[in-house]
């Protein structure tokens, strides 16, 4: 079984996001490239930047998959 999260992207470094969750807030931020995101939210990478997303975790508490809010 898997969890759903609130995830916000934070901000982008490069070709990767720093996205927080209800696990890793803004002093340890998950890092996650750009691409993924926008690949699997459709969300243009210049819109990314405070975007509002879902984030499925798994059991072991590894992001697999992020979706729009």
């Amino acid at each position: 079984m898997s969890e759903r999260l609130k995830a916000t992207v934070l901000l982008l470094i490069g070709d990767q996001a720093e996205v927080t969750t209800a696990h890793r807030d803004h002093t340890d931020p998950e890092r996650v490239p750009v691409a993924r995101l926008v690949a699997e939210t459709g969300i243009p990478r210049e819109q990314l930047a405070g975007a509002e997303l879902v984030a499925v975790v798994s059991d072991d508490g590894e992001l697999v998959r992020f979706e729009r809010a």
